[in-house]
């Protein structure tokens, strides 16, 4: 009997220790600062990591994970992806965690870019900091104006197109070669051609696209918290965004900024197979003289 006693305590202890090491996709401040072994990749501009961080935190602003002023979504090429990365240190088997401004919905997407560009170069654990760096000073977090340099890795990456669709892949979608649901993740006066992105040729949206705003997962555009206590599956769904089914969904913007908020969401939070971020989303798009149509919705 004592040995059956002791063998469920055993287990008991073993399972109770892989759920509370279970990594999270998203993460609370609280709980990033009781993990160990972790990258922490800061993409805030640099005058702001100077003001204060996250002790040993990596500052890799977002816009180097950007493209070019006339194409801000597009994709890194493999060259700039390997220097980024190994600039950074990273490694295929490293945890990272991305963390960002967090003062509102829309400084989510930032994080959401770069986590969807570290998983597509193979990184595996990975997690944003809910809330970011506003979250983590608001819970009394100890922070540090120490910069730290990272030793350089050697290991080479290539961006899978696993999570991503291409202009190629959407001009079939909407010329009906192929099937695909695709998502705005804009707010509706750009779809109806009220708005648009300065760099865009034209105003507009994909033919045959439902508008699914990026900021659905928050409480208000002034957060960049999502409330993981919400059913993000439940919210996907009554937006519209099909589940259980072999279509894939491509999510696009202005420039893969918000629609990275909804490829999260949708891909990481709510478990839905087959979620494609389109990078250079409508940018990319009209520039290159694609077409767009223009729907009334409402503004309200």
């Amino acid at each position: 009997m004592r040995t059956t006693l002791i063998s469920l305590a055993l287990a008991a202890a073993t399972a109770s220790s892989a759920l509370a090491t279970e990594w999270k996709k998203l993460i609370e401040p609280s709980e990033l600062a009781a993990l160990d072994n972790v990258v922490i990749v800061d993409i805030r501009a640099p005058e702001a990591f100077a003001g204060g961080h996250i002790e040993d935190a990596l500052n890799a602003p977002y816009a180097t994970w950007r493209g070019p002023k006339a194409n801000p979504g597009q994709a890194l090429s493999d060259a700039a992806l390997t220097e980024r990365l190994q600039s950074l240190g990273l490694e295929r088997d490293d945890r990272v965690v991305v963390t960002f401004e967090g003062k509102t919905a829309t400084d989510f997407g930032a994080a959401a870019r770069v986590y969807w560009t570290l998983k597509s170069a193979g990184l595996g654990e990975l997690a944003i900091l809910n809330g970011g760096q506003t979250a983590w000073t608001a819970s009394g977090l100890a922070v540090s104006k120490d910069a730290r340099t990272a030793q350089r890795s050697t290991q080479t990456f290539t961006l899978s197109d696993d999570w991503m669709i291409d202009r190629a892949g959407v001009a079939e979608v909407v010329g009906g070669a192929s099937d695909a649901q695709i998502v705005d993740a804009r707010p509706a006066e750009f779809l109806a051609g009220k708005k648009k992105h300065k760099a865009a040729k034209v105003a507009g949206t994909l033919e045959g696209a439902a508008n699914v705003r990026h900021s659905t997962w928050f409480s208000s555009e002034k957060t960049s918290r999502i409330d993981l206590a919400s059913d993000i599956r439940a919210k996907a769904l009554a937006a519209g965004v099909e589940d259980g089914t072999d279509r894939p969904v491509a999510s696009f913007c202005n420039t893969g900024h918000w629609a990275a908020t909804n490829w999260f969401a949708l891909s990481e939070l709510a478990g839905i197979d087959n979620v494609k971020l389109y990078p250079e989303s409508l940018v990319g798009w009209t520039n290159a003289d694609m077409p767009t149509v223009t729907v009334p919705v409402s503004t309200n």
